[in-house]
Protein backbone atom coordinates (compact mmCIF):
# COMPACT_ATOMS: atom_id res chain seq x y z
CA UNK A 1 0.00 0.00 0.00
CA UNK A 2 2.82 2.36 0.93
CA UNK A 3 4.48 1.60 -2.40
CA UNK A 4 1.27 2.51 -4.26
CA UNK A 5 1.06 5.82 -2.38
CA UNK A 6 4.67 6.60 -3.28
CA UNK A 7 4.01 5.86 -6.95
CA UNK A 8 0.94 8.10 -6.92
CA UNK A 9 2.89 10.88 -5.22
CA UNK A 10 5.68 10.55 -7.80
CA UNK A 11 3.15 10.63 -10.66
CA UNK A 12 1.49 13.73 -9.20
CA UNK A 13 4.85 15.42 -8.77
CA UNK A 14 5.82 14.61 -12.36
CA UNK A 15 2.47 15.86 -13.63
CA UNK A 16 2.82 19.08 -11.67
CA UNK A 17 6.35 19.57 -12.98
CA UNK A 18 5.21 19.09 -16.58
CA UNK A 19 2.27 21.47 -16.15
CA UNK A 20 4.56 24.05 -14.56
CA UNK A 21 7.00 23.71 -17.47
CA UNK A 22 4.25 24.04 -20.08
CA UNK A 23 2.79 27.06 -18.33
CA UNK A 24 6.19 28.75 -18.13
CA UNK A 25 6.86 27.96 -21.81
CA UNK A 26 3.51 29.40 -22.87
CA UNK A 27 4.42 32.72 -21.24
CA UNK A 28 7.68 33.04 -23.18
CA UNK A 29 7.76 35.31 -26.20
CA UNK A 30 8.27 33.74 -29.63
CA UNK A 31 10.87 34.88 -32.16
CA UNK A 32 10.69 33.64 -35.73
CA UNK A 33 13.94 34.07 -37.66
CA UNK A 34 15.65 32.83 -40.79
CA UNK A 35 19.21 32.13 -41.81
CA UNK A 36 20.13 33.18 -45.33
CA UNK A 37 23.14 34.01 -47.47
CA UNK A 38 25.19 32.48 -50.24
CA UNK A 39 25.96 28.84 -50.94
CA UNK A 40 28.24 27.10 -48.41
CA UNK A 41 28.25 29.96 -45.91
CA UNK A 42 27.33 27.49 -43.15
CA UNK A 43 23.66 28.21 -42.52
CA UNK A 44 22.61 24.63 -41.75
CA UNK A 45 25.65 24.05 -39.55
CA UNK A 46 24.91 27.19 -37.54
CA UNK A 47 21.32 26.06 -36.87
CA UNK A 48 22.57 22.59 -35.96
CA UNK A 49 24.95 24.20 -33.47
CA UNK A 50 22.09 26.21 -31.90
CA UNK A 51 20.00 23.04 -31.54
CA UNK A 52 22.91 21.01 -30.19
CA UNK A 53 24.12 23.58 -27.66
CA UNK A 54 20.60 24.44 -26.46
CA UNK A 55 20.13 20.74 -25.50
CA UNK A 56 17.10 20.39 -27.79
CA UNK A 57 18.10 16.97 -29.14
CA UNK A 58 16.94 13.57 -27.87
CA UNK A 59 19.32 10.67 -27.38
CA UNK A 60 18.08 8.84 -30.47
CA UNK A 61 18.65 12.00 -32.54
CA UNK A 62 22.20 12.28 -31.22
CA UNK A 63 22.84 8.61 -32.03
CA UNK A 64 21.45 9.06 -35.56
CA UNK A 65 23.55 12.22 -36.01
CA UNK A 66 26.71 10.41 -34.96
CA UNK A 67 25.94 7.56 -37.34
CA UNK A 68 25.10 9.87 -40.26
CA UNK A 69 28.19 12.02 -39.64
CA UNK A 70 30.43 8.94 -39.70
CA UNK A 71 28.79 7.75 -42.92
CA UNK A 72 29.12 11.10 -44.72
CA UNK A 73 32.65 11.77 -43.45
CA UNK A 74 32.47 15.48 -44.27
CA UNK A 75 33.74 16.59 -40.85
CA UNK A 76 36.17 13.79 -40.03
CA UNK A 77 35.62 12.63 -36.47
CA UNK A 78 33.39 15.61 -35.62
CA UNK A 79 29.61 15.70 -35.80
CA UNK A 80 28.23 17.14 -39.04
CA UNK A 81 25.63 19.42 -37.44
CA UNK A 82 24.18 20.40 -40.85
CA UNK A 83 22.62 16.93 -41.05
CA UNK A 84 20.22 17.95 -38.27
CA UNK A 85 18.53 20.30 -40.73
CA UNK A 86 19.20 18.94 -44.22
CA UNK A 87 16.86 15.95 -44.28
CA UNK A 88 16.21 15.44 -48.01
CA UNK A 89 18.26 12.78 -49.77
CA UNK A 90 19.23 15.24 -52.51
CA UNK A 91 20.41 17.72 -49.87
CA UNK A 92 22.66 15.17 -48.24
CA UNK A 93 24.03 13.90 -51.55
CA UNK A 94 24.91 17.39 -52.81
CA UNK A 95 25.80 18.94 -49.46
CA UNK A 96 23.38 21.82 -50.02
CA UNK A 97 20.03 23.04 -48.72
CA UNK A 98 17.15 22.88 -51.23
CA UNK A 99 13.92 23.28 -49.32
CA UNK A 100 13.09 25.43 -46.31
CA UNK A 101 13.56 23.52 -43.04
CA UNK A 102 11.80 24.77 -39.90
CA UNK A 103 13.08 23.87 -36.44
CA UNK A 104 11.82 24.76 -32.96
CA UNK A 105 13.96 25.26 -29.88
CA UNK A 106 13.63 27.09 -26.59
CA UNK A 107 15.82 28.61 -23.90
CA UNK A 108 15.03 29.91 -20.45
CA UNK A 109 14.19 33.33 -21.92
CA UNK A 110 12.44 32.78 -25.26
CA UNK A 111 10.97 30.32 -27.77
CA UNK A 112 12.33 30.22 -31.33
CA UNK A 113 11.21 28.97 -34.73
CA UNK A 114 14.10 29.08 -37.18
CA UNK A 115 13.87 28.59 -40.94
CA UNK A 116 16.96 27.36 -42.77
CA UNK A 117 16.73 28.70 -46.33
CA UNK A 118 18.69 27.68 -49.46
CA UNK A 119 21.62 29.69 -50.75
CA UNK A 120 21.45 28.74 -54.44
CA UNK A 121 20.03 31.38 -56.76
CA UNK A 122 17.55 28.94 -58.34
CA UNK A 123 16.01 28.34 -54.90
CA UNK A 124 15.52 32.02 -54.10
CA UNK A 125 11.75 31.39 -54.17
CA UNK A 126 12.17 29.10 -51.15
CA UNK A 127 14.08 31.81 -49.30
CA UNK A 128 11.20 34.25 -49.89
CA UNK A 129 8.79 31.69 -48.44
CA UNK A 130 10.84 31.35 -45.27
CA UNK A 131 11.30 35.11 -44.86
CA UNK A 132 7.62 35.97 -45.27
CA UNK A 133 6.79 35.18 -41.63
CA UNK A 134 10.14 36.03 -39.99
CA UNK A 135 10.77 38.77 -37.42
CA UNK A 136 14.56 38.63 -37.76
CA UNK A 137 17.09 37.53 -40.38
CA UNK A 138 20.56 36.11 -39.75
CA UNK A 139 22.59 36.80 -42.90
CA UNK A 140 25.68 34.62 -43.01
CA UNK A 141 28.91 35.53 -44.78
CA UNK A 142 31.88 33.20 -45.24
CA UNK A 143 34.84 35.09 -43.73
CA UNK A 144 37.06 33.80 -46.55
CA UNK A 145 34.79 35.00 -49.39
CA UNK A 146 33.20 38.21 -48.11
CA UNK A 147 30.05 39.77 -49.52
CA UNK A 148 28.81 37.83 -52.58
CA UNK A 149 26.02 38.33 -55.11
CA UNK A 150 23.59 36.04 -53.30
CA UNK A 151 24.37 37.84 -50.03
CA UNK A 152 23.21 41.06 -51.69
CA UNK A 153 20.16 39.39 -53.20
CA UNK A 154 19.00 37.93 -49.88
CA UNK A 155 19.67 41.18 -48.03
CA UNK A 156 17.61 43.12 -50.56
CA UNK A 157 14.75 40.61 -50.27
CA UNK A 158 14.89 40.73 -46.47
CA UNK A 159 14.59 44.51 -46.59
CA UNK A 160 11.83 44.30 -49.21
CA UNK A 161 9.85 41.87 -47.04
CA UNK A 162 9.90 44.31 -44.14
CA UNK A 163 12.31 42.52 -41.79
CA UNK A 164 14.04 45.24 -39.79
CA UNK A 165 16.06 43.13 -37.31
CA UNK A 166 19.19 42.05 -39.19
CA UNK A 167 22.13 40.07 -37.83
CA UNK A 168 25.27 39.90 -39.97
CA UNK A 169 26.98 36.68 -38.88
CA UNK A 170 30.51 36.51 -40.29
CA UNK A 171 31.01 32.76 -40.16
CA UNK A 172 34.05 30.46 -40.39
CA UNK A 173 36.24 32.90 -38.48
CA UNK A 174 38.36 29.91 -37.46
CA UNK A 175 39.45 29.55 -41.11
CA UNK A 176 40.91 33.09 -41.18
CA UNK A 177 42.66 32.81 -37.84
CA UNK A 178 39.98 34.84 -36.01
CA UNK A 179 41.43 37.92 -37.70
CA UNK A 180 39.76 41.15 -36.55
CA UNK A 181 40.95 43.02 -39.63
CA UNK A 182 39.15 40.59 -41.92
CA UNK A 183 35.96 40.90 -39.87
CA UNK A 184 36.10 44.72 -39.90
CA UNK A 185 36.67 44.81 -43.68
CA UNK A 186 33.63 42.58 -44.35
CA UNK A 187 31.44 44.66 -42.03
CA UNK A 188 32.52 47.88 -43.77
CA UNK A 189 31.84 46.36 -47.21
CA UNK A 190 28.39 45.17 -46.15
CA UNK A 191 27.58 48.52 -44.50
CA UNK A 192 28.21 50.31 -47.80
CA UNK A 193 25.82 47.97 -49.57
CA UNK A 194 23.25 48.26 -46.77
CA UNK A 195 23.11 52.02 -47.25
CA UNK A 196 22.34 51.54 -50.94
CA UNK A 197 19.33 49.29 -50.32
CA UNK A 198 18.01 51.21 -47.33
CA UNK A 199 18.95 48.86 -44.48
CA UNK A 200 19.11 51.27 -41.59
CA UNK A 201 20.97 49.11 -39.09
CA UNK A 202 22.34 45.63 -38.46
CA UNK A 203 24.22 43.79 -35.71
CA UNK A 204 27.53 42.21 -36.79
CA UNK A 205 28.77 39.13 -34.90
CA UNK A 206 31.90 37.06 -35.73
CA UNK A 207 31.11 33.34 -35.31
CA UNK A 208 32.29 29.83 -36.05
CA UNK A 209 29.27 27.57 -36.44
CA UNK A 210 31.39 24.44 -36.63
CA UNK A 211 33.15 24.96 -33.30
CA UNK A 212 30.49 27.10 -31.60
CA UNK A 213 32.53 30.30 -31.15
CA UNK A 214 30.22 33.21 -30.28
CA UNK A 215 27.14 31.11 -31.11
CA UNK A 216 25.62 30.32 -27.72
CA UNK A 217 28.38 31.87 -25.56
CA UNK A 218 31.26 34.29 -25.91
CA UNK A 219 34.47 32.87 -27.37
CA UNK A 220 37.93 33.26 -25.87
CA UNK A 221 39.37 33.00 -29.38
CA UNK A 222 38.17 36.53 -30.23
CA UNK A 223 38.93 38.76 -27.22
CA UNK A 224 38.74 41.82 -29.48
CA UNK A 225 34.96 41.32 -29.89
CA UNK A 226 32.99 42.78 -26.98
CA UNK A 227 29.43 42.31 -28.26
CA UNK A 228 26.87 39.58 -27.44
CA UNK A 229 26.97 36.00 -28.66
CA UNK A 230 24.40 35.18 -31.32
CA UNK A 231 22.00 33.40 -28.95
CA UNK A 232 22.28 36.22 -26.38
CA UNK A 233 21.24 38.69 -29.06
CA UNK A 234 18.36 36.49 -30.23
CA UNK A 235 17.09 36.20 -26.66
CA UNK A 236 17.01 39.94 -26.05
CA UNK A 237 16.22 41.59 -29.38
CA UNK A 238 12.78 43.22 -29.27
CA UNK A 239 10.29 41.68 -31.67
CA UNK A 240 9.49 44.62 -33.88
CA UNK A 241 5.89 45.73 -33.21
CA UNK A 242 4.75 42.27 -34.22
CA UNK A 243 1.47 42.62 -32.37
CA UNK A 244 0.25 45.64 -34.37
CA UNK A 245 -1.91 46.21 -31.31
CA UNK A 246 -2.13 49.96 -31.77
CA UNK A 247 -3.14 49.79 -35.44
CA UNK A 248 -6.80 49.88 -36.63
CA UNK A 249 -8.69 46.62 -36.10
CA UNK A 250 -8.55 44.19 -39.05
CA UNK A 251 -9.46 40.50 -39.20
CA UNK A 252 -9.73 38.33 -42.31
CA UNK A 253 -12.55 35.80 -42.03
CA UNK A 254 -11.17 32.29 -42.47
CA UNK A 255 -14.25 30.28 -41.57
CA UNK A 256 -17.93 30.82 -40.88
CA UNK A 257 -18.55 28.85 -37.66
CA UNK A 258 -22.09 27.42 -37.78
CA UNK A 259 -22.29 24.41 -35.39
CA UNK A 260 -26.07 24.71 -34.98
CA UNK A 261 -29.01 26.91 -35.94
CA UNK A 262 -28.57 29.08 -32.85
CA UNK A 263 -24.96 30.13 -33.45
CA UNK A 264 -23.21 31.87 -36.34
CA UNK A 265 -19.69 33.20 -35.79
CA UNK A 266 -16.87 34.43 -37.99
CA UNK A 267 -13.51 32.88 -37.17
CA UNK A 268 -10.10 34.30 -37.97
CA UNK A 269 -6.82 35.61 -36.64
CA UNK A 270 -6.74 39.29 -35.73
CA UNK A 271 -4.20 40.89 -38.06
CA UNK A 272 -3.99 44.26 -36.32
CA UNK A 273 -5.54 46.36 -33.59
CA UNK A 274 -7.89 45.28 -30.83
CA UNK A 275 -11.61 44.57 -30.67
CA UNK A 276 -14.04 44.82 -27.77
CA UNK A 277 -17.61 43.66 -27.27
CA UNK A 278 -19.92 46.41 -28.55
CA UNK A 279 -17.41 47.87 -31.05
CA UNK A 280 -18.84 49.15 -34.34
CA UNK A 281 -17.45 47.20 -37.30
CA UNK A 282 -17.82 46.99 -41.08
CA UNK A 283 -17.80 43.83 -43.20
CA UNK A 284 -15.79 44.54 -46.34
CA UNK A 285 -15.89 44.80 -49.32
CA UNK A 286 -19.69 45.11 -49.09
CA UNK A 287 -19.46 47.71 -46.32
CA UNK A 288 -22.23 46.22 -44.17
CA UNK A 289 -22.28 47.68 -40.63
CA UNK A 290 -22.89 45.94 -37.32
CA UNK A 291 -21.56 45.62 -33.76
CA UNK A 292 -19.57 42.88 -32.04
CA UNK A 293 -21.90 40.85 -29.84
CA UNK A 294 -19.45 38.24 -28.50
CA UNK A 295 -15.76 37.33 -28.72
CA UNK A 296 -15.68 33.54 -28.49
CA UNK A 297 -12.60 31.37 -27.86
CA UNK A 298 -12.00 27.74 -26.90
CA UNK A 299 -11.37 28.82 -23.31
CA UNK A 300 -14.50 30.97 -23.07
CA UNK A 301 -15.73 34.44 -24.05
CA UNK A 302 -13.48 37.49 -23.88
CA UNK A 303 -14.27 41.15 -23.33
CA UNK A 304 -11.34 42.17 -25.55
CA UNK A 305 -9.00 40.53 -28.05
CA UNK A 306 -5.80 41.88 -29.63
CA UNK A 307 -3.66 41.29 -32.72
CA UNK A 308 -2.27 37.76 -32.93
CA UNK A 309 -5.21 36.07 -31.22
CA UNK A 310 -7.46 33.64 -33.08
CA UNK A 311 -11.09 34.26 -32.15
CA UNK A 312 -14.67 33.84 -33.36
CA UNK A 313 -16.75 37.02 -33.52
CA UNK A 314 -20.53 37.01 -33.40
CA UNK A 315 -22.33 40.10 -34.67
CA UNK A 316 -25.43 41.87 -33.40
CA UNK A 317 -27.06 41.85 -36.86
CA UNK A 318 -27.69 39.24 -39.53
CA UNK A 319 -25.21 40.38 -42.18
CA UNK A 320 -23.80 38.64 -45.23
CA UNK A 321 -20.23 37.72 -44.29
CA UNK A 322 -18.20 34.84 -45.71
CA UNK A 323 -14.67 33.50 -46.00
CA UNK A 324 -12.34 36.08 -47.53
CA UNK A 325 -14.21 39.11 -46.20
CA UNK A 326 -12.49 41.46 -43.79
CA UNK A 327 -14.07 42.62 -40.56
CA UNK A 328 -12.66 46.06 -39.77
CA UNK A 329 -13.21 48.92 -37.36
CA UNK A 330 -16.00 51.13 -38.66
CA UNK A 331 -13.95 54.19 -37.77
CA UNK A 332 -10.99 53.24 -39.99
CA UNK A 333 -12.08 50.79 -42.66
CA UNK A 334 -9.83 50.23 -45.70
CA UNK A 335 -11.28 51.32 -49.03
CA UNK A 336 -12.06 48.43 -51.43
CA UNK A 337 -10.05 48.66 -54.66
CA UNK A 338 -9.91 46.81 -57.97
CA UNK A 339 -6.33 47.74 -58.92
CA UNK A 340 -3.10 47.25 -57.00
CA UNK A 341 0.39 48.61 -57.50
CA UNK A 342 2.74 45.99 -56.16
CA UNK A 343 6.29 44.70 -56.03
CA UNK A 344 6.52 41.21 -57.51
CA UNK A 345 9.22 38.63 -56.87
CA UNK A 346 8.88 36.24 -59.81
CA UNK A 347 9.35 32.64 -58.66
CA UNK A 348 8.58 30.56 -61.75
CA UNK A 349 10.83 29.20 -64.49
CA UNK A 350 8.17 30.31 -66.97
CA UNK A 351 8.31 34.07 -67.54
CA UNK A 352 5.43 36.35 -66.63
CA UNK A 353 2.84 36.87 -69.36
CA UNK A 354 1.34 40.39 -69.34
CA UNK A 355 -2.48 40.48 -69.30
CA UNK A 356 -2.64 36.73 -68.64
CA UNK A 357 -5.21 35.65 -66.05
CA UNK A 358 -3.79 34.41 -62.71
CA UNK A 359 -5.28 33.60 -59.33
CA UNK A 360 -4.29 36.18 -56.71
CA UNK A 361 -4.50 34.92 -53.12
CA UNK A 362 -4.35 37.66 -50.49
CA UNK A 363 -5.21 36.82 -46.90
CA UNK A 364 -8.03 34.29 -47.03
CA UNK A 365 -9.54 35.47 -50.31
CA UNK A 366 -8.73 34.44 -53.88
CA UNK A 367 -9.57 36.59 -56.92
CA UNK A 368 -8.77 36.60 -60.61
CA UNK A 369 -6.01 39.05 -61.55
CA UNK A 370 -4.05 40.20 -64.59
CA UNK A 371 -0.83 42.20 -64.75
CA UNK A 372 -1.83 45.32 -66.64
CA UNK A 373 1.40 47.31 -66.70
CA UNK A 374 5.11 47.05 -65.98
CA UNK A 375 7.24 49.51 -64.06
CA UNK A 376 10.98 49.32 -63.37
CA UNK A 377 12.78 46.03 -62.73
CA UNK A 378 15.49 46.07 -60.05
CA UNK A 379 18.87 44.50 -60.73
CA UNK A 380 19.79 43.28 -57.25
CA UNK A 381 23.45 42.97 -58.20
CA UNK A 382 23.88 46.66 -59.03
CA UNK A 383 20.67 48.14 -57.52
CA UNK A 384 20.05 49.76 -60.90
CA UNK A 385 16.58 49.90 -62.43
CA UNK A 386 15.84 48.83 -65.97
CA UNK A 387 12.78 48.66 -68.17
CA UNK A 388 11.20 45.51 -69.50
CA UNK A 389 8.01 43.92 -70.71
CA UNK A 390 8.09 40.78 -68.56
CA UNK A 391 9.61 39.21 -65.46
CA UNK A 392 11.84 36.11 -65.49
CA UNK A 393 12.86 33.82 -62.63
CA UNK A 394 14.07 35.80 -59.57
CA UNK A 395 13.30 39.17 -61.19
CA UNK A 396 11.89 41.85 -58.90
CA UNK A 397 9.71 44.51 -60.49
CA UNK A 398 6.93 47.03 -60.00
CA UNK A 399 3.62 46.12 -61.63
CA UNK A 400 0.01 47.22 -61.85
CA UNK A 401 -2.47 44.40 -61.20
CA UNK A 402 -6.09 44.56 -62.31
CA UNK A 403 -8.59 42.49 -60.29
CA UNK A 404 -11.92 41.07 -61.40
CA UNK A 405 -13.66 42.61 -58.39
CA UNK A 406 -13.09 45.07 -55.59
CA UNK A 407 -11.33 43.84 -52.45
CA UNK A 408 -10.39 45.57 -49.19
CA UNK A 409 -6.62 45.85 -49.59
CA UNK A 410 -3.96 47.04 -47.14
CA UNK A 411 -0.45 48.22 -47.98
CA UNK A 412 2.32 45.81 -47.01
CA UNK A 413 4.13 48.62 -45.19
CA UNK A 414 1.08 49.01 -42.94
CA UNK A 415 0.44 45.32 -42.31
CA UNK A 416 2.63 42.41 -43.43
CA UNK A 417 -0.16 39.89 -42.77
CA UNK A 418 -2.74 41.53 -45.00
CA UNK A 419 -0.50 43.30 -47.51
CA UNK A 420 1.28 40.27 -48.93
CA UNK A 421 -0.08 37.97 -51.64
CA UNK A 422 0.85 35.22 -54.08
CA UNK A 423 0.04 34.69 -57.75
CA UNK A 424 -1.04 31.20 -58.82
CA UNK A 425 -1.03 29.79 -62.34
CA UNK A 426 -4.59 28.77 -63.20
CA UNK A 427 -3.48 25.79 -65.29
CA UNK A 428 -0.70 24.23 -63.19
CA UNK A 429 -1.82 25.62 -59.80
CA UNK A 430 1.84 26.45 -59.12
CA UNK A 431 2.77 29.58 -57.17
CA UNK A 432 4.52 31.79 -59.71
CA UNK A 433 5.14 34.99 -57.74
CA UNK A 434 5.06 36.58 -54.32
CA UNK A 435 3.84 40.17 -54.12
CA UNK A 436 3.75 43.11 -51.76
CA UNK A 437 0.97 45.70 -52.06
CA UNK A 438 2.57 49.15 -52.32
CA UNK A 439 -0.24 51.48 -53.39
CA UNK A 440 -3.64 51.71 -55.05
CA UNK A 441 -3.14 53.63 -58.31
CA UNK A 442 -5.92 55.17 -60.33
CA UNK A 443 -3.81 55.10 -63.51
CA UNK A 444 -2.04 52.13 -65.04
CA UNK A 445 1.72 51.86 -65.31
CA UNK A 446 2.96 52.04 -68.89
CA UNK A 447 5.12 49.27 -70.18
CA UNK A 448 7.84 51.88 -70.43
CA UNK A 449 8.25 55.60 -70.49
CA UNK A 450 11.00 55.19 -73.07
CA UNK A 451 10.06 55.84 -76.68
CA UNK A 452 11.92 52.81 -77.95
CA UNK A 453 9.85 50.33 -75.95
CA UNK A 454 6.45 51.16 -77.42
CA UNK A 455 4.81 48.83 -79.90
CA UNK A 456 5.22 49.66 -83.58
CA UNK A 457 3.91 48.84 -87.06
CA UNK A 458 6.38 48.49 -89.93
CA UNK A 459 5.13 48.11 -93.51
CA UNK A 460 8.04 46.48 -95.34
CA UNK A 461 8.02 46.63 -99.13
CA UNK A 462 10.40 45.91 -101.98
CA UNK A 463 12.50 42.93 -102.93
CA UNK A 464 13.73 40.80 -100.05
CA UNK A 465 11.04 42.09 -97.69
CA UNK A 466 10.52 38.67 -96.08
CA UNK A 467 14.23 38.26 -95.29
CA UNK A 468 14.37 41.86 -94.07
CA UNK A 469 11.41 41.26 -91.74
CA UNK A 470 12.96 38.05 -90.38
CA UNK A 471 16.25 39.85 -89.62
CA UNK A 472 14.40 42.73 -87.94
CA UNK A 473 12.39 40.28 -85.80
CA UNK A 474 15.60 38.56 -84.69
CA UNK A 475 17.20 41.89 -83.78
CA UNK A 476 14.19 42.97 -81.75
CA UNK A 477 14.06 39.60 -79.96
CA UNK A 478 17.75 39.99 -79.05
CA UNK A 479 16.87 43.34 -77.47
CA UNK A 480 14.14 41.67 -75.43
CA UNK A 481 11.27 43.20 -77.41
CA UNK A 482 8.38 41.08 -78.70
CA UNK A 483 8.09 41.07 -82.49
CA UNK A 484 5.75 39.41 -84.99
CA UNK A 485 5.92 39.05 -88.78
CA UNK A 486 2.45 39.62 -90.24
CA UNK A 487 2.45 38.01 -93.70
CA UNK A 488 0.00 36.20 -95.97
CA UNK A 489 0.31 32.99 -93.97
CA UNK A 490 -0.47 34.76 -90.70
CA UNK A 491 -3.79 36.13 -91.99
CA UNK A 492 -4.78 33.10 -94.08
CA UNK A 493 -7.57 32.03 -91.71
CA UNK A 494 -8.64 35.61 -91.07
CA UNK A 495 -9.14 36.22 -94.80
CA UNK A 496 -10.34 32.77 -95.79
CA UNK A 497 -13.79 34.11 -96.78
CA UNK A 498 -12.33 36.65 -99.22
CA UNK A 499 -11.62 36.17 -102.89
CA UNK A 500 -8.40 37.15 -104.64
CA UNK A 501 -10.00 40.40 -105.80
CA UNK A 502 -10.72 41.63 -102.25
CA UNK A 503 -7.15 42.77 -101.58
CA UNK A 504 -8.26 46.04 -99.97
CA UNK A 505 -10.36 44.21 -97.37
CA UNK A 506 -7.48 41.81 -96.71
CA UNK A 507 -5.19 44.77 -96.00
CA UNK A 508 -7.81 46.43 -93.79
CA UNK A 509 -8.14 43.34 -91.62
CA UNK A 510 -4.37 42.96 -91.35
CA UNK A 511 -4.08 46.64 -90.40
CA UNK A 512 -6.61 46.26 -87.56
CA UNK A 513 -4.79 43.18 -86.26
CA UNK A 514 -1.49 45.08 -86.39
CA UNK A 515 -2.98 48.01 -84.46
CA UNK A 516 -4.23 45.73 -81.69
CA UNK A 517 -0.88 43.97 -81.39
CA UNK A 518 1.03 47.26 -81.36
CA UNK A 519 -1.15 48.58 -78.52
CA UNK A 520 -0.12 45.52 -76.52
CA UNK A 521 3.56 46.43 -76.98
CA UNK A 522 4.39 44.14 -79.92
CA UNK A 523 6.54 45.27 -82.87
CA UNK A 524 4.54 44.19 -85.94
CA UNK A 525 6.43 43.70 -89.23
CA UNK A 526 3.91 43.63 -92.12
CA UNK A 527 5.12 42.17 -95.43
CA UNK A 528 1.80 42.48 -97.34
CA UNK A 529 1.69 44.60 -100.50
CA UNK A 530 -0.02 47.89 -99.60
CA UNK A 531 -0.26 51.42 -100.95
CA UNK A 532 1.01 54.43 -99.06
CA UNK A 533 -2.56 55.24 -98.02
CA UNK A 534 -3.18 51.69 -96.78
CA UNK A 535 0.11 51.59 -94.82
CA UNK A 536 -1.26 53.80 -92.06
CA UNK A 537 -0.71 53.90 -89.20
CA UNK A 538 2.90 52.81 -89.17
CA UNK A 539 6.15 53.42 -90.97
CA UNK A 540 6.92 52.31 -94.51
CA UNK A 541 10.35 50.78 -95.14
CA UNK A 542 11.79 49.80 -98.52
CA UNK A 543 13.72 46.59 -97.94
CA UNK A 544 15.36 46.90 -101.34
CA UNK A 545 17.10 50.13 -100.35
CA UNK A 546 18.80 48.37 -97.40
CA UNK A 547 17.35 51.01 -95.12
CA UNK A 548 18.61 49.89 -91.71
CA UNK A 549 17.03 52.33 -89.30
CA UNK A 550 17.59 52.05 -85.56
CA UNK A 551 15.05 50.30 -83.39
CA UNK A 552 14.54 53.50 -81.43
CA UNK A 553 12.95 55.10 -84.52
CA UNK A 554 10.36 52.36 -84.91
CA UNK A 555 7.22 53.88 -83.44
CA UNK A 556 3.58 54.08 -84.48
Amino acid sequence: MATAHKLNDAAEAARAEIESYLEATSRKSLLRFITCGSVDDGKSTLIGRLLYDSKMLFEDQLDALASDSKRSGTQGEKLDLALLVDGLAAEREQGITIDVAYRFFTTDKRKFIVADTPGHEQYTRNMVTGASTADLAVILIDARKGVLTQTRRHSFLVHLLGIRNIVLAVNKMDLVGFDQGRFDAIVADYAAFAREVGLQSFTAIPVSGLDGDNVTSRSDAMPWYDGPALLEHLETVPVEAASYAEEPFRMAVQWVNRPNQNFRGYAGRIASGRVRVGDAISVLPAGRASHVARIVTFDGDLDEAVAGQSVTLTLADEVDCSRGDIIASAAAEPEPVSRLQATLVWMSDEAMVPHRSYWLKIGSQTVTAAIGGMGPIVDVNTMEQRRGLTLALNDIGQVDIDLDRRIPAVRYADNRRLGGFILIDKVTHATVAAGLVQAFPKSVLKASDAEDEKGSIQWIAGSGRRAHAARAAERLAALGRPAFVLDEAAIADLASDLGEEAQAERIRRAREVAKLMARAGVHVLVTLEASDEQAQPGRRIDAGSNDDEGADEWVI
